[in-house]
């Protein structure tokens, strides 16, 4: 496995991960997983030299978050990275951001993030995570040692890019980048 030093932070970071987002299902047509077969992929992850694994609040119907959380308790916390994200969808009031925030601990197992994130940030939804001062919260998470870095999920235009960038102090970008997007989102731009 390669490795790459993330500038900003110094963090060693594999230059693989493994996502959470569309593991082993015991049936097709459910959200759950197949526990067993999702263990035997992130055990052969981990023995591959992966040590990003990445989840959400929505991923699985919510079962990813428990899922990561017991599967990476057989590696010791501080030899793996943990990202996880923050969900405008959930969020009604400012008191929510505290019981996702604490909920997502609790699933995944951990007293902190390695990697957090305002997830899928677009047009839709920038001015929600604003409204709400998401990021402060989350930046007093950090402050506190529940997050080592912060930073966004990407999925909008490029000039939401260039504000959202400028809107705040980040460590880091995930942006949509594939084939595909390449030209449709312009991730291309983006990168």
């Amino acid at each position: 496995m390669q490795y790459r030093i993330h500038n900003k932070t110094g963090a060693e970071v594999s230059l693989l991960g493994l996502g959470c987002m569309r593991l082993p299902k015991p049936d097709p047509s459910s959200e759950g997983i197949d526990y067993a077969a999702a263990k035997a992929m992130v055990d052969t992850a981990w023995q591959r030299g992966i040590r990003y694994f990445d989840t959400a609040w929505a991923y699985h119907g919510g079962e990813s978050e428990l899922f990561i959380g017991k599967a990476l308790q057989d590696y010791p916390r501080e030899s793996f990275f943990l990202a996880d994200k923050m969900p405008a969808w959930a969020l009604e009031s400012k008191e929510d951001r505290e019981k996702v925030f604490s909920r997502q601990l609790e699933k995944c197992g951990v007293d902190y993030f390695d990697f957090y994130l305002l997830h899928s940030v677009q047009n839709s939804n920038w001015d929600r995570y604003e409204e709400l001062e998401v990021y402060n919260f989350l930046a007093r998470k950090k402050a506190e040692g529940k997050i080592r870095r912060l930073g966004f999920s990407y999925h909008g235009d490029v000039p939401l890019l260039e504000t959202v960038l400028k809107a705040h102090e980040w460590d880091f970008v995930q942006i949509q980048l594939n084939y595909l997007d390449w030209e449709l989102q312009d991730a291309k731009t983006q990168y």
